[in-house]
């Protein structure tokens, strides 16, 4: 009887060892080479870093463009002023430049202004009263006089 209990019972104890030898390893190996899945997804996300890297750069730098070219627009406009000021031969030219130069400034623009009434468009040219519609069953016929 004990060569029977022995005969199952290493058996048994070699199979719980080697699933849970085999439970392990398969716990370690997914970390240690990552599969094909996860190589994807990790190369997408250092590709979306990236882009989005390179967004707020893009947006920096045109920021910092825009700055320039605003602080470029205020130094012509005070040239041209200085410029009207020095070389204006009279008191009235020299009014009318420096009008001139600031009229965009004061200048309000015209905006749109929303349609008048809210009907939908039609789809279809509208009739008049006498005249027959596709539908109608003489439609398109000459008159017989």
């Amino acid at each position: 009887m004990e060569q029977t209990l022995t005969a199952w019972l290493l058996p048994a104890i070699t199979l719980i060892a080697g699933i849970a030898i085999g439970f392990l390893l398969a716990r370690l190996a997914p970390n240690a080479a990552p599969t094909r899945n996860q190589r994807q997804l990790d190369d997408m996300q250092n590709r979306l870093d990236a882009y989005q890297s390179e967004v707020v750069s893009h947006f920096n730098t045109t920021a910092t463009m825009v700055r320039k070219l605003t602080q470029s627009y205020q130094d012509v406009q005070e040239h041209l002023a200085d410029g009207a000021n020095r070389l204006a031969l009279d008191e009235l030219t020299r009014q009318r430049l420096l009008a001139a130069l600031h009229a965009d400034d004061t200048e309000k623009r015209e905006r749109l202004t929303p349609p008048k009434n809210n009907e939908m468009p039609k789809d279809y040219a509208p009739k008049s009263a006498d005249v027959p519609g596709m539908l109608d069953a003489t439609y398109g016929l000459k008159k017989q006089r």
